[in-house]
């Protein structure tokens, strides 16, 4: 892609409600544009960093269930069945916006913020033996929240995108498996983002859902908003929620020995029991026709907060650092007054297949640089009478620059 294309351009200065490091830069290197206080629009650099986010979360999913696509409205009666229409606090709903629209239809919807009490019954349609079961199901959606306090960026939206995995047993002990199953998946899926090593499993309340414990997976983070204990060196942190005297004679745990650091949750799973099978009358037969409540699990991952966490968890003072396997492009090229040698190195890099970002812009070397470095994809380019017949290779993160034939740079673009 050659910058000329994109007409969404960078920026020196933001707009002062956007504090957080992650709203900070994304806004000004042109990812994200804010439209309201906790939504986003997805520029073309943002939306390729999280099209490549939303992959690496899909192949792992793929591995344990299918994927569908639910409406983000839904009905008020499914939410009113399960009980949670009057106690969910951030649940928002869409009414008429005129006399002129009220006319036509006076139908309002709950605008999703999460989706057990529409899946359940859908599954429940058609999934009545034990033979069907266990299913899981995922999808990768907008949802939205009526979030008090929407001055994180991405890491705290009122509209956001999120994987949400439900899974449906005949047992407690099957919807078990499945669970500890997902946890492995999860942590797959962080070590391909580049966040594996500093991701913890974390116990957390249980809920409403369940008397036992919950799951998060929490990456420590100096910004983040959640407190945990960290035991480094059996990877397990507690959640500040459940490090009570009476949870510390529960887990056996002794946490005035453990690490507080402040982190920021990237993923959860939920073992929902029987609460929403229950709620919508889900059962099923078993081998001697006798009816069982269905249990579930829930498991969840907000692709955009990731995308946020990531961003606060690798900037540094220049801007944007990110990690290859989710970098908008795998090199940025910069002609310095070559414009002609600029154009041969990026049509050689694309035939080569290789993700480049061209700045063919008629602007200075110094701003062509500064914008390489806000936008922090991992390797930049430059080409300039300077360089002649070689290129210049810098690593994002290296301050040393290397002069290299083509044929180099395309071997270690490869890799």
């Amino acid at each position: 892609m050659r910058v000329t294309q994109i007409p969404f351009k960078t920026s020196k200065m933001v707009a002062s409600e956007l504090v957080s490091i992650n709203a900070k830069l994304l806004t000004q290197a042109g990812f994200i544009h804010q439209e309201l206080a906790g939504a986003y629009t997805m520029l073309p650099l943002g939306l390729r960093v999280l099209t490549k986010i939303e992959n690496i979360i899909r192949a792992q999913m793929d591995k344990v269930g299918v994927e569908i696509n639910m409406t983000s409205l839904a009905p008020i009666a499914n939410w009113q069945q399960s009980g949670r229409f009057e106690t969910v606090d951030v649940l928002m709903k869409t009414t008429p916006a005129n006399k002129v629209s009220a006319q036509k239809n006076t139908t309002e919807y709950v605008l999703s913020p999460t989706h057990e009490d529409m899946i359940t019954p859908m599954i429940a349609e058609g999934n009545r033996s034990y033979k069907d079961l266990p299913i899981s199901v995922y999808q990768i959606q907008t949802k939205f929240r009526n979030e008090p306090r929407a001055k994180s960026g991405l890491l705290r939206g009122r509209e956001f995108r999120m994987k949400d995995l439900y899974s449906f047993h005949v047992s407690e002990a099957d919807l078990m498996r499945f669970y500890e199953a997902m946890k492995p998946r999860y942590s797959a899926i962080y070590e391909k983002l580049g966040i594996g090593n500093d991701t913890y499993i974390t116990l957390a309340s249980g809920g409403d859902f369940t008397t036992e414990y919950s799951h998060e997976f929490q990456t420590v983070l100096d910004s983040g908003e959640d407190t945990i204990y960290l035991d480094r060196e059996n990877r397990i942190a507690y959640n500040k929620e459940v490090t009570s005297p009476e949870d510390a004679k529960k887990l056996g745990v002794d946490f005035s020995k453990l690490e507080i650091v402040r982190a920021s949750e990237v993923g959860n799973i939920f073992p929902l029991m029987t609460k929403f099978s229950k709620a919508f009358n889900y059962t099923y037969a078993d081998e001697n026709g006798t009816q069982n409540p269905v249990f579930m699990g829930c498991y969840g991952i907000g692709s955009t907060r990731l995308m946020g966490v990531i961003v606060e968890k690798f900037a540094d003072g220049k801007g944007m650092v990110w990690p290859k396997a989710i970098a908008p492009f795998a090199v940025e090229l910069i002609d310095i007054n070559a414009h002609e040698r600029g154009e041969e190195i990026y049509t050689k890099l694309q035939d080569t297949g290789i993700e480049v970002l061209w700045d063919d812009r008629d602007e200075r070397a110094g701003a062509k640089f500064a914008d390489a470095d806000l936008i922090g994809i991992p390797v930049r380019l430059v080409v300039s009478a300077k360089t002649g017949d070689q290129i210049e290779w810098k690593d994002r993160t290296s301050d040393q620059t290397q002069l290299l034939e083509l044929n180099t740079v395309l071997e270690r673009l490869k890799i």
